[in-house]
């Protein structure tokens, strides 16, 4: 089993606890920093972008470097092992019920009953959502589940579901391009340089959505790659250059729900962890975490990560093995 450990340098009084009750799940308390006394839950549950090695390191991110209180939630096997293709398993889902904010990168989910209505009352409180990739098709809950209307989350919720992928997977990588009307967004304070091997993604956000960051195909897997250079059809059948107009990767909307609560929604179709490598990602996301609990966004936000991070391709059933959530953990040595 691969274990994940911080810098010796590093000189935060912070630990990791474990209990036995949530030893499926990990947490890194938050010291001092604009995030203290908030709780963000950051859920992990795809079987191809690696969402289970990238969003502990966020979380370590988000709780040692700016004070959040973090919680990260896997699929789990039944003996506790990290298993990503367990759809409708979600370990620790007690969490959900203190979220002050809540990142996502999950892809067709059956969650139970139970996990699904603490799921519905965190989006009635009007918790902020930071929903990365897959998230778009986050749920794929039977017709007998009382939940089901959650398998629209991506397009009501998010602004898109899953229509197709824009450039050709594995083999065009994304560069992103800001979205100079809205420049001044704090979302976007000291993002640039954006750049992840993966795809992008075919969207087309609502008029109410405010587009951030648009995604350039490139012809190659590299960020000194040209821009692809041909057409495709989109979904509704109009034929158009690759790159114009560029499609949408990142945007934001804020949503009245039923419960009459206004929610932040940030949404990329950005987010493998082999993206998240890329420093102007981790902090467009971070930043989308102040964003959505009314903080102010910091001129260039710490993103540096928590020890080491070694991102493996993305693709399915290519997660590491046999690897249980408190391989994650981070103890008071930094270690």
């Amino acid at each position: 089993m691969k274990k994940f450990i911080t810098t010796a340098a590093l000189c935060i009084a912070t630990s990791t606890t474990l209990s036995a009750d949530d030893a499926s799940s990990v947490k890194y308390p938050g010291g001092s920093g604009p995030g203290k006394g908030k709780h963000v839950v950051l859920i992990a549950g795809d079987e191809e972008y690696r969402s289970e090695d990238s969003l502990p390191m966020m979380g370590k991110i988000l709780s040692q470097r700016h004070g959040f209180d973090c919680t990260v939630l896997f699929s789990v096997s039944p003996d506790g092992k990290i298993d990503p293709n367990a759809g409708t398993s979600l370990s620790n889902p007690e969490a959900l019920d203190t979220a002050d904010a809540i990142i996502l990168l999950i892809r067709f989910r059956k969650w139970p009953e139970e996990t699904m209505k603490r799921f519905e009352a965190a989006m009635k409180r009007g918790v902020p959502v930071i929903a990365l990739r897959t998230s778009t098709h986050a749920f794929q809950l039977p017709a007998t589940s009382a939940f089901k209307d959650y398998n629209s989350f991506g397009k009501r919720i998010l602004g898109e579901q899953w229509v197709t992928h824009w450039g050709k997977h594995k083999a065009e990588a994304t560069r992103g391009v800001i979205e100079s009307a809205n420049a001044s967004d704090p979302i976007l304070k000291g993002v640039s340089d954006v750049f992840g091997n993966s795809d992008v993604y075919e969207a087309a956000p609502p008029p109410d959505a405010k587009i951030l960051l648009r995604g350039q195909v490139l012809a190659g897997m590299n960020p000194d790659d040209q821009p692809a250079n041909y057409s495709k059809k989109r979904k509704d059948g109009v034929e158009q250059p690759i790159n114009d107009p560029m499609m949408p990767v990142a945007w934001t909307r804020e949503l009245k729900n039923e419960a009459g609560k206004t929610q932040k929604i940030f949404c990329t179709t950005m987010g493998a962890a082999t993206d998240l490598a890329n420093e102007g990602l981790r902090r467009l996301v971070v930043n989308g975490v102040f964003w959505g609990l009314g903080l102010d966004v910091p001129a260039k936000t710490d993103v540096a990560t928590v020890g080491p991070f070694e991102p493996l391709m993305y693709g399915f059933n290519g997660a590491r093995k046999n690897v249980m959530p408190s391989a994650h953990a981070v103890d008071a040595k930094g270690e």
